[in-house]
């Protein structure tokens, strides 16, 4: 029996292939049709990866600066309209009060921003908030360190026990922490009526020491944030590239922390909401504060992708909320929290398009296109193959067996 000799053909010598073209589109779909042509036949298809989308970890803080401006003013303007409306509200002991909320409300907010930063959203601080209110409200008659340090060991507790959930599974934060709101959720609702506050701590007797305390928190919190490997190191679990990719032992010491201090603070809140509380504690989600905590995280310069973020935006935000809470109610606007707090998340999301769209340096390599390869003008999924069907391939060796073929693939 003769041997064949196609084993030693060139492209459109002896195959009945005179167009170049229509052996091409031949090679193509044996190729993909899982035949066994001799690689020497195939043409080489570009492979050039694109350039992936990093983050550098640089900042222009100067477009934070500048949304704090606006902050400010915007708490000027409702200062100045709540002193018109009533002028006893910026005197004492109506001040007390307004100093007390607005410390409330800006631990709330520090921890949502210590989450965001950290690439991890709590989205249980507000039903925690809820939840210490009714262990303040049950336990006050106790003394404030019995009704205090069991919510606050309770709440660190917990996010712990999720920080580790999302650093085992590598699961988004807002995940594991909105399951974990979920079950604040069904402790806040076992109470199926209102309950009255016991004992008679009130933190309007520390008005100013609370405030000042959650001020200096906040401004160093956002000085040390400025500090590029202090950002670093907290943003670790920003989503760069694959973000179902584990971050490594890096993002664990920061997750973590995230986490705890998020819902401690959240916990100390919620008992300083309950000191101050006129009336019983309602049953409820607490969803409400979660959505203000994080809208105002997010007015004040926090990113909600993490690690950008200001300075002294998160006090000038809570300074205008805390502000605007106290006029509408003297103007009997009756406005529910949780509009207030879908008004003010939609406009940080707005801030954090600001912050991100211009607060990054220029860089020129970068690639917004994963698809596109930047080296060539061909995109890696295409299956185009480049003109080289002209160049002679190097022959190979004579096969001594009859089934090597390449109509063996046609069988």
């Amino acid at each position: 029996m003769a041997y064949d000799d196609t084993t030693t053909r060139q492209p459109g010598e002896s195959t009945g292939e005179s167009d170049p073209a229509a052996y091409r589109r031949r090679v193509q779909f044996d190729d993909t049709a899982g035949g066994t042509l001799d690689q020497s036949l195939r043409a080489p298809v570009s492979a050039a990866p694109a350039t992936p989308i990093t983050d550098d970890g640089r900042d222009r803080l100067g477009v934070h600066l500048g949304w704090e401006v606006v902050l400010l003013v915007v708490a000027g303007v409702l200062g100045f309209l709540l002193w018109r409306e009533d002028g006893a509200a910026m005197q004492r002991p109506a001040l007390d009060a307004l100093l007390v909320t607005g410390a409330a409300i800006g631990l709330i907010t520090l921890g949502a921003g210590l989450s965001l930063r950290a690439g991890v959203p709590n989205l249980a601080i507000g039903p925690i908030v809820l939840a210490a209110e009714f262990q303040f409200a049950e336990n006050g008659d106790k003394g404030l360190v019995q009704a205090l340090v069991p919510a606050l060991i309770i709440a660190a507790a917990g996010g712990l026990v999720v920080g580790l959930l999302i650093l085992v599974l590598h699961v988004p934060g807002w995940a594991a922490t909105l399951a974990a709101a979920f079950g604040v959720i069904t402790f806040d609702q076992l109470r199926v009526g209102a309950v009255a506050v016991q004992g008679t701590w009130e933190p309007s007797d520390r008005a100013f020491l609370l405030f000042g305390g959650f001020a200096i928190l906040a401004v160093l919190g956002g000085g040390l944030g400025a500090i590029g490997p202090v950002r670093r190191f907290f943003g670790r679990m920003r989503p760069v590239g694959d973000p179902a990719g584990r971050r490594g032992p890096a993002v664990v010491l920061p997750v973590l922390l995230a986490l705890i201090v998020s819902s401690v603070f959240a916990a100390g809140a919620g008992v300083i909401l309950a000191g101050q509380s006129a009336g019983p504690i309602q049953p409820g989600t607490g969803l409400e504060w979660t959505g203000i905590g994080l809208g105002l995280a997010l007015l004040g310069g926090t990113s909600a992708y993490g690690r950008r973020g200001g300075i002294f935006g998160t006090l000038f935000a809570v300074m205008a909320l805390t502000i605007f809470l106290d006029y509408q109610s003297r103007r009997n606007l009756d406005i529910a929290l949780f509009a207030i707090a879908g008004t003010v998340f939609a406009a940080g999301l707005v801030a954090t398009r600001i912050v991100e769209s211009y607060g990054r340096l220029a860089t020129a390599a970068r690639s917004e296109d994963w698809n596109t390869a930047p080296s060539s003008g061909l995109s890696n999924w295409s299956p185009t193959l480049p003109e080289t069907w002209n160049t002679p391939a190097a022959p190979p060796a004579r096969s001594d067996r009859w089934d090597d073929g390449p109509w063996g693939a046609t069988r």
